[in-house]
């Protein structure tokens, strides 16, 4: 089996985490763990503390122009417009992911209105997955809602696309903590878990797989699926049951 070449890829690591910088983020050290996997392939990586961000809360494209003052996202959705791969990392708070990745959900969803250049929604050819940490169970749960959120806006989802950390149930050590009520802990709490190792590792060379293949295929082809054809009055082979 020859080795593929991920070299023309880029990946953007939106972190979700409540702590600003340069609080530490046990998300972080996660996301870390896939990040080095991609550097050492040759992706361009860049990780982006959402938090650290004035982004406004609101499902349109540029909340300036609906009353707020500031508003990030348009540069963030300039990043993720230039990568191929998005990774939403959150850590689990009462069972559900972050609010903070609650809202980069729904700014993601503000751009349901744009086409890319073939009339399709503009996420149609980039790939997304998730990364979660957390002290007791709710990976899985999280990840439902997250990639279902993905993919409805248009983002490809390839098999295991998530992974994640947790501890045991009630307070404990979170990922990557070295020491916990005064004991060190060597490895770091997590590090040693062959599950989330094997998981992530398996999560990042999807993503880098079917965002490699879309990429050298152009995204997907325009047909049965433009906006914009529908738009315009292109049915395909579609026929209403009722009229046909």
């Amino acid at each position: 089996m020859s080795k593929p070449d991920f070299s023309n890829l880029r990946c953007i690591y939106i972190n979700c985490t409540l702590k600003k910088s340069p609080e530490k983020s046990h998300t972080s050290k996660l996301i870390e763990l896939s990040a080095e996997i991609m550097r050492r392939e040759n992706v361009e990586v860049e990780e982006i503390r959402f938090i650290d961000h004035d982004i406004a809360t609101g499902v349109y494209p540029d909340m300036k122009e609906h009353g707020w003052d500031k508003d990030e996202w348009p540069a963030i959705y300039d990043k993720i417009m230039a990568a191929d791969i998005l990774v939403l990392g959150t850590p689990i708070w009462l069972g559900e992911k972050s609010s903070i990745a609650q809202k980069l959900i729904e700014r993601l969803y503000a751009m349901s209105g744009v086409q890319n250049d073939k009339g399709q929604y503009v996420f149609y050819g980039k790939v997304a997955g998730t990364l979660i940490t957390g002290n007791e169970d709710g990976i899985k749960h999280c990840a439902m809602g997250i990639l279902y959120s993905m993919q409805h806006v248009g983002f490809s989802i390839p098999p295991q696309a998530d992974a994640g950390w947790i501890g045991e149930v009630g307070p404990g050590p979170s990922y990557g903590d070295t020491e916990w009520k005064d004991d060190k802990l060597d490895p770091p709490a997590g590090f040693g878990s062959n599950f989330t190792n094997k998981n992530t590792t398996f999560m990042t060379y999807n993503l880098m797989h079917l965002a490699s293949t879309l990429k050298k295929q152009g995204g997907y082809p325009a047909y049965g699926n433009s906006a914009e054809g529908w738009e315009d009055g292109k049915r395909w082979n579609f026929e209403n049951p009722e009229y046909s």
